[in-house]
């Protein structure tokens, strides 16, 4: 699996050295469901998405929504496994990270995406 540096523009803050790109509808499905946590550095970018699900979840994660112009659209924080996600209309994708992770982002930020090196 392809994995991305995600780095907020706005504030500097590089929030994952290594997230994976779920691309596939079975990628995006699945996501974390079964892992028992996300290591700090790390993420999931599922992508296109505008909202999610924590179903199959063992632990809280943050997630950043960003529209075609890497744009944040949307912040959910410290969400609770078993519990549905925000919905964010227009968002393009959504990067999944550690809860608190993204206690510093901001709708309106810019969020870069890059591959991460092998």
């Amino acid at each position: 699996m392809r994995t991305m540096r995600v780095v907020n523009k706005t504030t500097g803050e590089t929030l994952a050295e290594r997230a994976e790109l779920a691309e596939t509808f079975m990628a995006r499905f699945l996501g974390l469901q079964g892992r028992k946590a996300l290591p700090d550095g790390a993420g999931l970018v599922l992508a296109p998405t505008s909202s999610i699900h924590m179903f199959f979840m063992r632990f809280a994660i943050d997630a950043i929504f960003i529209n075609e112009q890497q744009q944040v659209t949307r912040v959910g924080r410290r969400l609770r496994p078993w519990t549905i996600g925000p919905l964010a209309p227009g968002a393009l994708c959504c990067i999944e990270l550690p809860a608190g992770r993204a206690d510093a982002t901001q709708p309106g930020h810019v969020i870069e995406l890059t591959a991460s090196p092998a």
